[in-house]
């Protein structure tokens, strides 16, 4: 590392403003994304459903198969399990 005041702050200097001018895109971006669902939710569309849609089409198909399984498999022991409740009881 050179000085203080040498070679070192100019390149500190072009990190941080280069950081910043990121900081900036991303606001930017962030705004933008708040448009497009304020659009979405005018025309109509459920914004929560939205993001769920959003998430899901981030995951692998796989991660997504298993996942959807075993929320089937755990609804259906749920919907079940006060039938065999209530057979015990008799």
């Amino acid at each position: 590392m050179s000085g203080q005041d040498g070679v070192v702050g100019d390149r500190l200097r072009s990190f941080v403003e280069r950081i910043e001018r990121i900081d900036e895109d991303l606001k930017a971006m962030n705004d933008e994304k708040k448009d497009v669902f304020a659009e979405a939710k005018g025309e109509g569309f459920d914004v929560k459903i939205l993001k769920e849609v959003i998430r899901l089409r981030k995951q692998d198909q796989n991660e997504r198969d298993e996942r959807d399984t075993l929320l089937d498999l755990y609804l259906r022991a749920i919907e079940t399990a006060p039938a065999l409740t209530a057979q015990a009881a008799e």
